[in-house]
C-alpha cells in the first residue's frame, strides 16, 4: 500500500511557541522550519509513501517544502489543525478517493524512513489507526485506509480521542523516531538524542537550551 501523507504546518511565526521559552523567540521560526524540512525529507525517502501534501499559508515554508517534493496546499479553512488536516484529505481524494490518507506530524525531526514504514505497514490493518506521541497523551500519525474517513482529533490528549473515535492504537516498540515530536525544550533535548535530520542539526548547532 502506497500511502499519501497529509502534514500541517502553522505559519512560522506562530508555530512552536512552547518552545520558546527554552530556545528563544527568534530562533523558534527557523526550529519549526527545519523539524518539517526533516519530517517532509524523511517521509518522502519512506518506501512506504506514494507522495507528500504539506497544508500550509507560510510561504517561505511552501517554498522550501516544495522544494523537497512535497505538494504544498494553501490552508483555506484557516481555522487550525483538524480543519487543515479534513481540507487537505478532500484535495487528495478529490482526485484519487480511494488513496490511503495519514495525517503526520510536522515537528518529527528525528523521523526515520524504515520507522515510518513499519507504523504504515501496522496501520494497513486497520481501517483507522494512530500512534500516540513519545508523552503518551498525543497523536503524532494518524491512518485512513481506502474509502475511510480520517476524522483528525489533534490537540491535547488527543491519544484519548482518537481510542474514543474508534482508531485502533498502534502497540508499537522501535519507532521512537515517529513517536517524538517536539513541543519543548526537553522534546528538543530527546529528539537531539535521538538524533535529528540535518536541517535541525543546523539549525540547533550552538543552542543553548534553556531549562
Amino acid at each position: 500500500m502506497q500511502w499519501t501523507l497529509v502534514i500541517p504546518l502553522k505559519p512560522l511565526v506562530r508555530a512552536k511557541s512552547r518552545l520558546a521559552p527554552a530556545a528563544g523567540d527568534a530562533l523558534r521560526p527557523g526550529l519549526a522550519l527545519a523539524f518539517a524540512q526533516d519530517t517532509v525529507a524523511a517521509a518522502t525517502a519512506c518506501a512506504a509513501v506514494r507522495d507528500v501534501v504539506v497544508v500550509t499559508d507560510d510561504a517561505r515554508a511552501g517554498h522550501e517544502l516544495a522544494a523537497l517534493g512535497a505538494v504544498v496546499v494553501p490552508d483555506t479553512p484557516q481555522a487550525g489543525l483538524n480543519a487543515a488536516l479534513a481540507h487537505g484529505e478532500t484535495v487528495v481524494r478529490a482526485t484519487r478517493p480511494r488513496a490511503p490518507l495519514a495525517a503526520l506530524n510536522a515537528d518529527l525531526p528525528s523521523l526515520r524512513p524504515t520507522e515510518l514504514a513499519r507504523v504504515l505497514t501496522a496501520a494497513a490493518a486497520f481501517p483507522r489507526a494512530f500512534l500516540p506521541d513519545a508523552a503518551g497523551i498525543g497523536t503524532t500519525l494518524l491512518s485512513a485506509a481506502p474509502g475511510t474517513e480520517l476524522l483528525p482529533a489533534f490537540g491535547a490528549a488527543s491519544r484519548a480521542r482518537h481510542r474514543a473515535s474508534g482508531a485502533a492504537e498502534l502497540p508499537l516498540d522501535g519507532v521512537g523516531s515517529v513517536r517524538q515530536d517536539v513541543d519543548t525544550g526537553d522534546d528538543l533535548r530527546a529528539a537531539l538524542a535521538l538524533g535529528v535530520g540535518p536541517y535541525t542539526a543546523k539549525a540547533a548547532a550552538g543552542l543553548l537550551l534553556v531549562d
